[in-house]
């Protein structure tokens, strides 16, 4: 589909470039950002990218909305046949799922669950077609996810799982949202993964959580000295499972400043992801190792 300009009050023009989620929609939202940066148009004060839109915030006394419009239009052509290539990088995320804080939490809220009875993981299993928490957990990790957008809260990144549309994971959010979810929860919502980078509100099924820390606004963990978010839009990211031995050790590593992610440099190039993603996925793991 074409792109949908909306104007939102005075000072925001917000660009629907699909209404469904696709790394297609992803990329031409990242072109066409891309080239609004780059482009320095004088009033632009603020760009920001979502999972399949974007949004731009002007100041209407430098430039007027119509003028505004018609440079983002002139760059969607020209973003649309931009080359679907990405310098980025994977990144091991270590996921203690069906860990005891997680469920403490889920047993709170059921009467707000689709099914009171039954765990998140084990209702995301049912939902999609799995036969246990065990087989949903195999799916859940055994293929990459893309990190679309970053925000929502601070350091929050959404996911999109690297596989045929078929076969992506879906779940939906909680009937109400919850008051409390663990910092670090992993969660799902839709065909969306996240990692909650604080510990609040929500509504996203619960799985597990992760040893590693997303967001410092004090940039004392050594990874985040530099910048308090650790994911970028077009990171890639591989679930590993590990147990409570595995998650403890890591939590003290981290308290430690000793722990460091494990990454690689990769470039993803989406036309040869869609020729095979089977095997380009097998090939962007093997960066990894």
């Amino acid at each position: 589909m074409a792109a949908r300009y909306s104007f939102g009050g005075d000072e925001h023009i917000f660009v629907e470039v699909d209404e469904a989620m696709s790394l297609e929609a992803f990329f031409k939202s990242l072109s066409i950002t891309n080239a609004v940066r780059e482009s320095k148009i004088d009033g632009v004060t603020e760009i920001c990218p979502a999972n399949a839109s974007f949004q731009v915030k002007f100041d209407p006394d430098r430039i007027a909305p119509d003028d505004l419009l018609a440079e983002l239009k002139a760059l969607e052509s020209t973003a649309s046949q931009a080359e679907a290539v990405l310098a980025t990088r994977i990144v091991e995320i270590p996921v203690f799922y069906q860990d005891p804080w997680t469920h403490e939490t889920l047993m709170r809220f059921r009467e707000r669950h689709q099914e009171p009875k039954s765990t998140d993981i084990e209702y995301a299993a049912k939902v999609n077609g799995l036969g246990s928490a065990d087989d949903f957990i195999k799916a859940h990790s055994g293929a990459p996810w893309f990190v679309s957008m970053v925000g929502f809260v601070a350091g929050l990144p959404f996911l999109y799982q690297m596989v045929e549309r078929k076969r992506q994971l879906q779940v939906p959010k909680y009937l109400r949202p919850r008051t409390d979810t663990p910092k670090l929860t992993i969660g799902h919502g839709g065909c969306f993964g996240c990692i909650y980078s604080v510990r609040g509100a929500g509504g996203y099924q619960m799985f597990g959580i992760t040893p590693m820390p997303i967001f410092d606004p004090k940039q004392e963990i050594s990874y985040l000295r530099d910048f308090m978010v650790f994911f970028r839009p077009g990171d890639i990211v591989k679930w590993k499972p590990v147990d409570r031995d595995g998650y403890d050790a890591a939590v003290a590593d981290v308290d430690a400043g000793r722990f460091a992610p494990r990454m690689a440099n990769v470039t993803f190039d989406l036309n040869a992801f869609n020729a095979g993603p089977d095997a380009y996925n097998q090939k962007l793991e093997e960066a990894l190792r």
